[in-house]
C-alpha cells in the first residue's frame, strides 16, 4: 500500500539532543493546540468507560477512607479488573490519534495547511500496525518497569522512532521495531538524553497544578518527529489513503 512519498534528504535538525529539542519546540509552537485537542478528545473516551465497568472510583476513595488499613487490595474492588481491561483497550485503540499529531508536526514543518481531520490520519493509515506497535511497545516498557522502574528509562529510547516510521515509511510494526532499535542502538546517547529530556519536559504540566499535562503531554510525540528528521531526513507530504 504506498501512501507515501519518498524523502528530502537530509533536512532537519543536528544529530544532537540539544538540536533536536529546540527543533521540536519550534514545531509544538505552532502545533500545540492540537495536541491539547488529541489529550482532551482521549481523556474524554476514557471517562465513558467507567461507567461502562460497573467501577466507581469515588465509591473506592470512600472506602479507602473508612476503611484504614483493612482496605482490600484494587484486584478485589468490584469492577476494578474489568476497567482496567477495558481502559487499557481503550488506549490502545486511541494510540492512532497520537500518530496524527507527528503528521501535523510534518504538514506545519512543510508550511502546509492543517485541518482538525488531520489528527486523525492514523485511523486510516497503518492502523493495524501501529496499534500492534503501540501494545509491543507497551508490553515491553511494563516489563521494564516491573524491573525496578529505572530500565524504563534505558528502554523509552530505543522506541524512540517507532511511530515516525509506521507513519512516513507505512511499515510493518517489525520493520518499525527493528529500524527503530537499530537506529537507536547506534546512536544510544544522543537518543538517551533526547528521550529523557523529551519525556521530562512533556510531563512537567504534571507540576502546574496537574492540569498543565494537557498543555505539555503531546510534546514528546513532536520530539519523535524531530528525531526521526535528525536521523531519516525530512518527509515529504504524506499522501493520504482515502
Amino acid at each position: 500500500m504506498d501512501t507515501f512519498e519518498e524523502f528530502d534528504q537530509p533536512l532537519g535538525p543536528e544529530k544532537s539532543a540539544g538540536a533536536i529539542i529546540a527543533h521540536a519546540f519550534e514545531i509544538y509552537k505552532g502545533v500545540f493546540l492540537y495536541g491539547i485537542a488529541a489529550v482532551l478528545i482521549t481523556s474524554l473516551v476514557s471517562l465513558v468507560v467507567q461507567p461502562i465497568s460497573g467501577f466507581n472510583s469515588a465509591d473506592l476513595m470512600e472506602e479507602m477512607k473508612d476503611g484504614g488499613n483493612t482496605f482490600p487490595g484494587l484486584w478485589q474492588v468490584p469492577g476494578f479488573i474489568f476497567y482496567a481491561g477495558l481502559s487499557g483497550l481503550v488506549s490502545l485503540l486511541l494510540t492512532p490519534i497520537y500518530v496524527g499529531i507527528i503528521y501535523i508536526a510534518n504538514k506545519y514543518n512543510l508550511q502546509e495547511k492543517i485541518s482538525f481531520s488531520d489528527l486523525f490520519i492514523g485511523f486510516k493509515q497503518n492502523f493495524v500496525n501501529i496499534i500492534i506497535y503501540a501494545l509491543i511497545s507497551s508490553v515491553i516498557i511494563t516489563i521494564s518497569a516491573a524491573l525496578c522502574v529505572l530500565p524504563v528509562f534505558f528502554v523509552i529510547p530505543l522506541l524512540l522512532l517507532g511511530y515516525p516510521i509506521l507513519l512516513f515509511e507505512n511499515a510493518s510494526f517489525s520493520e518499525a521495531l527493528s529500524k527503530s532499535f537499530s537506529i537507536a542502538k547506534d546512536n544510544y546517547g544522543t537518543f538517551l538524553g533526547t528521550a529523557l529530556l523529551g519525556f521530562l519536559i512533556s510531563i512537567a504540566g504534571v507540576f502546574l497544578c496537574g492540569i498543565g499535562i494537557i498543555f505539555t503531554f503531546c510534546f514528546y510525540f513532536v520530539v519523535m518527529y524531530s528525531a526521526y528528521c535528525a536521523y531519516c531526513g525530512r518527509p515529504r507530504a504524506i499522501i493520504p489513503k482515502n
